[in-house]
């Protein structure tokens, strides 16, 4: 499956061709508004990019500073197993101003999940994965959001569609050089 390092995990939320040379891994949080800025230039790249490059969501839920960022994660991680994350991940951006439980039912709705899994006790089943994520992005220097590596390489700066082009075309000429 693709690039394969530390920061994917065995069962990686992706976007985009599952097989792609070039992971992005977006570490994120549904209430963060620079997470919710750079999401519609991550999907461009990855729409664009002809199956070159896949974007693997991991969480990192800013908890001290966005009240809801937890329970929105776990609400994502719930929609996943009905096999709608990316569709909630989706919902959860568009409509950032309401992640309180009432909110998180009305997208489950909205997206075709049961709501009755992605509040409460049943969303708390989900809380090991989005612990492991956390942790991940604590051990690879992660300490704001969106914080994003282009295979392995932690991407510096302002997420803008030029300057995520510019490190994926950076990469493919440093594998051609190294051919």
């Amino acid at each position: 499956m693709g690039h394969r390092d530390a920061l994917v995990p065995l069962q990686p939320h992706v976007r985009g061709n599952p097989d792609a040379p070039v992971t992005i891994v977006e570490f994120g949080d549904f209430q963060c508004p620079f997470c919710r800025d750079a999401a519609p230039v991550l999907d461009e790249l990855v729409e664009s990019s002809n199956g070159h490059v896949r974007l693997v969501w991991r969480h990192f839920p800013l908890f001290e500073v966005h009240p809801y960022a937890l329970t929105a994660a776990l609400a994502s991680e719930a929609a996943s197993s009905q096999g709608r994350f990316w569709e909630m991940h989706d919902a959860l951006f568009a409509h950032q101003d309401d992640l309180s439980d009432a909110g998180l039912v009305a997208l489950a709705r909205q997206v075709g999940v049961g709501d009755e899994c992605v509040v409460g006790e049943t969303a708390q089943q989900y809380g090991d994965v989005v612990e492991a994520d956390y942790a991940d992005g604590l051990a690879h220097q992660v300490a704001g959001t969106p914080a994003l590596f282009v295979n392995g390489v932690r991407f510096e700066g302002r997420v803008t569609r030029d300057r995520l082009r510019a490190a994926v075309e950076a990469l493919k000429l440093t594998k051609a050089v190294a051919r």
